[in-house]
C-alpha cells in the first residue's frame, strides 16, 4: 500500500510538472506543423470542446470541488484506492494541471490540434492524461469484474 501511495503521488506530480513544462514551451513561442497535428497556442475558457465557458471564474472552483471530492473518496474508500490508484493518479494530475492554468492564466492553455482525417478540438497533455486515467479505470474495472466472476462460489448445501 505504501508503494502504491508513493507511485500515486509520483504520477500526479509527474503529470503536473510535465504538463506545465510543455505549456511553458508553447507560451514561449514553440510552434510545429505537420499533416496530422499542429502545435498552436489557444486559450480555453471552458472544459472539453469549450463547454461551460459561460461559468467563467466559477469553473476553477467547481473543478477544485470535483478534484477534492475525488481525493476524499479515495481517502475514505480504501478498496477503491487499492484497486484503481493508477487511473485516479492520472485523472488528478491532469485535473490539477488544468486548474493551475485557470489561476495563472485565467484560462486553460491548449496547444495540440489534430486535423488529420477530421478536425478535432485543441487539447493539451493534461487532457490526454485525464483520458489515460479514465481508460485505465475502465480496463482495471473490466479486469476486476472478469476476475471476480471467475472465482468459484462456495456451496453451502
Amino acid at each position: 500500500m505504501r508503494l502504491h501511495l508513493g507511485l500515486f503521488f509520483g504520477i500526479i506530480v509527474g503529470v503536473v510538472l510535465l504538463d506545465q513544462w510543455l505549456k511553458l514551451q508553447v507560451l514561449e513561442g514553440f510552434r510545429w506543423e505537420s499533416r496530422a497535428i499542429s502545435i498552436v497556442l489557444v486559450y480555453n475558457d471552458g472544459v472539453a470542446f469549450s463547454m461551460f465557458a459561460f461559468l467563467q471564474g466559477w469553473l476553477k472552483w467547481i473543478q477544485i470541488a470535483l478534484l477534492a471530492g475525488l481525493a476524499l473518496y479515495l481517502a475514505l474508500a480504501k478498496g477503491a484506492f487499492r484497486q484503481y490508484w493508477v487511473g485516479f493518479g492520472f485523472i488528478l494530475g491532469g485535473g490539477i494541471a488544468n486548474v493551475i492554468d485557470r489561476f495563472v492564466y485565467g484560462k486553460v492553455v491548449d496547444y495540440v490540434y489534430w486535423h488529420y482525417w477530421f478536425e478535432f478540438a485543441i487539447f493539451n497533455f493534461a487532457d490526454v492524461c485525464i483520458d489515460i486515467g479514465v481508460g485505465a479505470l475502465l480496463v482495471q474495472w473490466l479486469l476486476y469484474e472478469r476476475k471476480s466472476r471467475q472465482k468459484p462460489q462456495a456451496s453451502y448445501s
